[in-house]
């Protein structure tokens, strides 16, 4: 039952809020077009209510007063709906039209997740939100350098960096509110090194009491296309066996800021502790999926540290979703040296076992513009490669022509997404990707 609040209409009829004139307006309109259709009846009924008129001039009467009428109505509906929309778009730019088909489109999008962190999740993110906003991306949270380790170190929160930069890449990139939150103090002091988005999620999480409810303020207040949620709330740590070069030992490391540092070839990567749960409603996001992409990213410290928490790879496993599987552009120094594209399925397999995607995406373009003599490009699998038997591979270009050892999100999300429509239609046309010879 709806109460009727004296309150309410106390602010309805106060003066200025664009409200009261356009609905005196519509009500008006709506009169003119009823008074238009009653006496066109009555003239259809033989009944002249002003006599003497010529029957021309009767009609052309009717015809304007109903035309006036339904101009006044479209005139005030749609003034109206500006002054009532208007307080809940401040963040949308353009024509309510247009914001409204944009909203409608993305929403009714496919359910896509993202699995990974660093900088290389961002690329999808910022490609695929222009097609869909049912988008969830999982981010690891077990970074302990920089600014997200000090906050993590002294406020005992999750480290908030890979999250803040997946919420930015989900967000309006020309957004002044996405500018401040990926703003970074580069004076000293305390502050210096620390970007302000961190500060932001760290302190209402604070307020709020968990990470979960300060995650979907901040994606509030940026109003982004989608969420992004961490692969686990439990504190967790990487550590990893490392072969020197020249040793015939590994040693063991212990934090993510110091594995890529040591140098030589990373032959385990761990949780700390190992048995740490997924947050359920990453689970949930990936078996109710559509589609899952796992990377672009560092492949043992974004990649995997979400795979290998609790519960994540068995439900890449039990989903429904077609799960692909982005392979980097380019290796990684002190992480993944002279690795192939094959070298990277096969860290995967020896990690978390098979199964947990399907089809491989990698890069086959090597530019040499702008690329710098510190770019190794990942090269495909050899040819009759083990990995070929359990996994479709495809290839296509996918660098940044201004950064070529990064993924182009438009390229990357072309592909990404007629490869899926390549499996739920069965359509093999326009594909960009082929396979390597």
């Amino acid at each position: 039952m709806v109460m009727f609040r004296p309150q309410a209409l106390v602010k309805l009829l106060t003066p200025g809020i664009g409200v009261k004139r356009w609905l005196a307006l519509l009500l008006a309109g709506i009169l003119m077009v009823s008074s238009g259709l009653s006496y066109t009846t009555l003239v259809l009924l033989g009944i002249h209510p002003i006599t003497g008129l010529p029957a021309i001039v009767e009609w052309l009467l009717i015809v304007v007063a109903v035309a006036l009428g339904l101009d006044i109505v479209v005139l005030a509906v749609v003034r109206l709906s500006r002054s009532i929309l208007a307080p809940y778009r401040r963040h949308q730019q353009g024509r309510v039209i247009d914001v409204v088909y944009a909203h409608s489109r993305r929403h009714k999008g496919l359910k896509a997740v993202v699995i990974g962190g660093g900088t290389g999740l961002p690329s999808v993110l910022r490609g695929l939100k222009q097609y869909t906003g049912n988008i969830t991306a999982v981010v690891t949270v077990a970074d302990d350098g920089g600014s997200s380790g000090r906050l993590r170190r002294e406020l005992g929160v999750l480290p908030p960096g890979d999250l803040r930069n997946n919420i930015a890449a989900l967000a309006d990139d020309e957004s002044l509110m996405t500018q401040l939150f990926q703003h970074r103090f580069d004076t000293g002091g305390e502050l210096g090194g620390h970007a302000f988005g961190n500060l932001f999620i760290s302190a209402l999480a604070a307020v709020t009491g968990s990470i979960e409810t300060a995650l979907i303020e901040t994606e509030r207040v940026l109003n982004i296309q989608g969420r992004v949620l961490p692969a686990t709330l439990e504190d967790v740590n990487l550590s990893a066996s490392i072969r020197i070069p020249g040793s015939s030992r590994a040693i063991t490391v212990h934090g993510e800021s110091v594995i890529t540092k040591t140098g030589g070839q990373i032959e385990q990567i761990d949780l700390d502790p190992p048995d740490v749960q997924a947050y359920e409603e990453s689970v949930r996001a990936i078996l109710e999926a559509d589609l899952v992409i796992i990377g672009p990213g560092s492949l043992f410290t974004s990649i995997l540290p979400n795979l290998l928490v609790r519960g994540i790879a068995e439900a890449l496993r039990a989903t429904g979703a077609y799960r692909i599987y982005i392979c980097n552009v380019a290796t990684q120094p002190g992480e993944t040296d002279g690795f192939t594209v094959a070298d990277h399925v096969l860290a995967v397999e020896r990690h978390v076992g098979r199964g947990v995607f399907q089809v491989i995406l990698a890069n086959n373009a090597y530019p040499t513009e702008n690329a710098g003599a510190n770019t190794h490009y990942v090269h495909p699998a050899p040819a009759h490669h083990e990995i070929l038997q359990r996994y479709e591979l495809r290839y296509a270009d996918l660098t940044d022509p201004e950064r070529p050892w990064r993924h182009d999100p438009q390229k990357l999300v072309k592909a990404i997404l007629q490869l899926d429509e390549q499996e739920r239609f069965g359509s093999t046309a326009a594909l960009p990707v082929k396979e390597e010879v």
